[in-house]
């Protein structure tokens, strides 16, 4: 098959484009190279294959969609802004890249309809994931209270103020959109799913977990939290760390994701519907910061602020049983055997540390508890 991939020269995108081109796909990339992500010269990324023909361009843009769809089977929409955080103050970015973004990809498809669309969505839709009360009931979890936050009282807890203990969640839970990037993630996979039904095109939602690996952009400071953490230590910068950070999340490898991504493009059952994309496993922050230290032979100790970031969630980790079950998907790289490729990967990167900056920013603007 013939397959664009929007966001195909950043970090799920590229490594998706590898599996595909792996497995006898030709693959070619729409992207607008943001200076975020791919820094200010914006060239092509070195570790983009040869044989992935890159669009420069904007997914905002009608007339760069269309071209980039000329010849194309199968779209793979990964083009979005990324980050909690930033979302809260730049509202307008967010929603003209995700959602407007969405929009405009998804009018051409219906002048020109392909025979799969598959829409990255993320984890970030559910906020609270599942929990189970003291009496064995499984519950959504609900927002934490401003009050409860400043008591720096963490735990998700019921009505009558007992702790909650987190479950895995499964594709079943409601959505809970604590953030402007998370209520852009659904609308893109609303929007997808919505439209691909109406007019006959095969769509499937992934919805991603805490995915990490080469790659990522080291001097974002809103990509992942891996990624982040990285970034401090290779500039002798102790990692900062919302709450108590025990809070607990999934670390899915890239190549688990790119597996996943492949495994949908011709499963018939697969349409309509929407996965959850990680690893079945739940580590805290700390647990992460201390391995990944380690991994780096750095003895420098995590700062644990005990503040809260609006749009930040407790506890979410996924349950992966219907990945399992109706793709045949199995994560396949243990979180220590990938953060280790991940430091042999960092040794020669240069990261533009900008984590205070960015949580200065959110400081001033009254995001920070």
């Amino acid at each position: 098959m013939h397959i664009l991939i929007t966001g195909g020269a950043g970090f799920i995108g590229s490594h998706v484009a590898d599996e595909l081109l792996q497995h006898g796909h030709r693959v070619r990339a729409l992207d607008n190279l943001a200076e975020q992500v791919h820094g200010p010269r914006a060239d092509r990324p070195d570790y983009l294959h040869s044989d992935i023909e890159l669009v420069r361009g904007d997914v905002r843009n009608a007339a760069d969609v269309r071209r980039a769809l000329i010849g194309i089977d199968a779209v793979y929409h990964f083009a979005a802004a990324v980050g909690v955080g930033q979302s809260m103050y730049q509202v307008a970015e967010y929603t003209s890249t995700n959602n407007l973004g969405t929009a405009v990809l998804l009018e051409a498809l219906i002048a020109r309809p392909v025979q799969r669309l598959v829409v990255a969505s993320s984890m970030s839709i559910y906020g609270e994931g599942l929990y189970r009360t003291p009496e064995g009931a499984v519950v959504a979890g609900q927002e934490r209270e401003i009050g409860q936050l400043r008591r720096a009282e963490w735990e998700v807890r019921d009505e009558t103020g007992r702790c909650l203990r987190p479950i895995a969640t499964t594709e079943q839970k409601p959505p809970s959109l604590a953030s402007v990037y998370a209520l852009s993630k659904y609308d893109q996979e609303r929007l997808c799913l919505l439209v691909g039904r109406a007019y006959g095109i095969p769509t499937v939602a992934l919805r991603f977990f805490n995915v990490f690996g080469t790659r990522q952009a080291l001097s974002n400071p809103y990509t992942g939290v891996l990624a982040i953490f990285a970034s401090r230590l290779l500039n002798g910068n102790r990692p900062l760390i919302f709450e108590d950070g025990l809070q607990r999340r999934d670390f899915v490898s890239v190549y688990d994701v790119a597996q996943a991504c492949r495994l949908v493009l011709d499963n018939p059952a697969a349409a309509g519907q929407a996965f959850n994309v990680g690893s079945g496993q739940a580590y805290t922050v700390l647990d992460v910061a201390a391995l990944l230290g380690a991994v780096l032979g750095t003895d420098i100790e995590p700062d644990v602020s005990g503040k809260y970031r609006v749009g930040d969630i407790r506890h979410c980790f996924a349950d992966i049983s219907r990945a399992q079950r109706e793709l045949g998907y199995q994560p396949r790289i243990a979180l220590e055997d990938g953060i280790v490729e991940l430091a042999e990967w960092l040794e020669g990167q240069v990261a533009c540390d900008r984590v205070a900056e960015a949580s200065a920013e959110l400081a001033m603007r009254g995001l920070t508890v």
